[in-house]
């Protein structure tokens, strides 16, 4: 990276990457309740949720009164089979009946677990297990991973599942709430979601966030994109995903906007709904954003309600900022954080220029601290000089879910949340991302960590050692390649272990490239150099097959 952990400033006289909290928007006290609650009665006939699927027709639509109304139902549904401060979990694509859940969920005060509808029977039956969810909700199928069949095999082993709800069979559940059922206060602190994240370990870790902590997120990330009320924001964000329940959800209900929901991913949907809808706010990866500009249809649809872009999840190059706002006719802003968070930290504005939108990660959001710290001393470093970002603030996660050890890993005694990313900060607290210490792989927006699927592999008989890296990639940001040594006389091939990996695991998570050798470059520790192999397959030396 060409710099190294800058040394401590004591006597240097230099002034520390230190930025405090702007206190002049200051944190409310809210809840998902609430804040929806709010927007009904100062906005009771505005648009507030339009159901994002292709056929125009039969897109059902939503006031704020009805969503309310209808959050109200859920909610009394929810409480006549769980308690507050139980979790349910909810395992479906985009569909509204997710969102009403997700409101539903937070005037009961029950806590909601998110899981991503591409997990596999095992990583569904950990997430479930670890939380001790008591319900689930899914649909039976998402673009052919059968989910029901999944849940069949695994609730046997799952003790503390009480209850399983198909999301086709939702009038159902929903005739089964009293309408005398009172519903609980829910207090700003309380928690909201467990989202699952991970890191060095390779173990998946739930983060547990609170009502205040997102609302107020969501909150500040809307007013940095200057939403009014009325407004209409696209979000092709998967729910599961704090880019799509936090910031696109709460985000829109906290400006009294509406919010496409679109039922997934689909760049010719997506501009047909910016167009037909006249959406004014569009939120994606950038992989999102090249695919809209890059389809066929781009140049004939009518994007002029088109203001503002907000993305990030990965480094976006300073040329696709100006592509970006000068197709679109629009102003970018990229948000950094990570879902400990809630998931923002630092988010670029609308004006800014577009060397710091590409180059930086911008300032401090309202009521946060950030600073770069040493990794070794914990202590502020030179401005200018590398070291670990770390915030501080209200949007700080209560705790990885009943992981007491690995929450104090994370978030340190002086109440600093840990990010993992190498930064410098500059002198008007704008960072930029140099590089990370964990080896977190970011495609698409999606966070892929290594030791999950070299794990995996390691079960293979054939592979007897294996390392992960994330790999530059014009399109995805980054892409997944594995580097394997072949146990003695085997011939597997990339193949055979794609194939492993795909029955087990997300798609996204196996590697698109392979490479064999006999032996790695170790440390003197023993330990595997993986900056070594980053390096070789950027320069061609490793390789051997990409099944694109």
């Amino acid at each position: 990276m060409g710099r190294t952990f800058g040394d401590s400033i004591r006597g240097t006289g230099m002034t520390a990457s230190y930025w405090p909290a702007d206190m002049s928007d200051p944190v409310l006290d809210l809840t998902v309740g609430g804040m929806l609650r709010d927007a009904a009665a100062q906005a009771p006939d505005q648009l507030a949720l339009v159901e994002g699927i292709p056929d125009g027709g039969a897109r059902r639509r939503w006031t704020y009164a009805e969503l309310l109304a209808d959050a109200e139902q859920v909610a009394r549904a929810l409480l006549a089979r769980f308690r507050p401060g139980e979790r349910i979990a909810v395992w479906a694509h985009n569909i509204p009946e997710w969102e009403l859940l997700e409101l539903g969920a937070g005037l009961a005060g029950i806590v909601m677990v998110t899981v991503n509808p591409a997990y596999r029977a095992s990583e569904l039956a950990y997430v479930l297990r670890q939380s001790r969810s008591a319900g689930l909700f899914l649909v039976p199928e998402v673009r052919g991973n059968p989910l029901l069949r999944h849940v069949e095999d695994v609730r046997p082993d799952l003790p503390e599942l009480r209850d399983v709800i198909r999301f086709d069979e939702w009038d159902d559940f929903l005739a089964s709430g009293s309408p005398d059922t009172t519903l609980p206060e829910v207090a700003p602190g309380d928690p909201v979601q467990i989202q699952y994240t991970s890191g060095t370990t390779g173990f998946p870790k739930g983060a547990y966030l609170h009502h205040r902590g997102i609302c107020n997120n969501a909150r500040y990330t809307a007013t940095y994109l200057q939403v009014s009320p009325g407004d209409v924001w696209a979000n092709p964000m998967p729910l599961f995903h704090t880019g799509g329940c936090v910031l696109g959800v709460l985000g829109a209900i906290s400006k009294r906007a509406a919010h496409v929901l679109v039922v997934g991913f689909d760049p010719q949907l997506v501009l047909e709904l910016v167009e037909t809808e006249g959406a004014n706010v569009l939120g994606g990866v950038p992989t999102m954003l090249i695919a809209l500009m890059e389809h066929p249809d781009f140049s004939s649809r009518d994007l002029s309600t088109l203001r503002a872009v907000i993305s990030g999840g990965s480094t976006v190059p300073a040329h696709l900022v100006r592509r970006i706002e000068s197709t679109l006719g629009v102003r970018f802003s990229i948000v950094f954080g990570q879902t400990e968070a809630s998931p923002v930290m630092t988010q670029t504005r609308l004006d800014d220029t577009p060397e710091d939108k590409a180059e930086t990660i911008g300032q401090a959001h309202p009521c946060q601290e950030v600073a770069v710290l040493d990794p070794e001393t914990g202590e502020q470093v030179p401005r200018g000089a590398l070291g670990e970002i770390c915030g501080r603030g209200y949007n700080v996660m209560l705790e990885y879910f009943e992981m007491p050890e690995r929450t104090a890993e994370t978030i340190d005694a002086d109440g600093w949340l840990h990010t993992g990313d190498l930064g410098t900060m500059d002198d008007r607290g704008y960072l930029r991302v140099e590089g990370r210490l964990k080896d977190m792989i970011i495609r698409g927006g999606e966070n892929i960590y290594p030791r999950e699927i070299e794990e995996l592999l390691f079960t293979h008989p054939a592979v007897a050692d294996v390392a992960i890296v994330g790999i530059p990639d014009d399109r995805w940001g980054e892409e997944v390649a594995a580097v394997v040594r072949r146990e003695a006389g085997s011939e597997v091939d990339e193949n055979e272990l794609r194939a492993f990996v795909r029955e087990r695991l997300a798609p996204q998570k196996a590697p698109r490239q392979w490479a064999f050798v006999d032996e790695f470059p170790l440390t003197p520790s023993g330990k595997i150099q993986k900056f070594v192999l980053r390096e070789q397959f950027e320069k061609g030396e490793l390789a051997e097959g990409d099944d694109r």
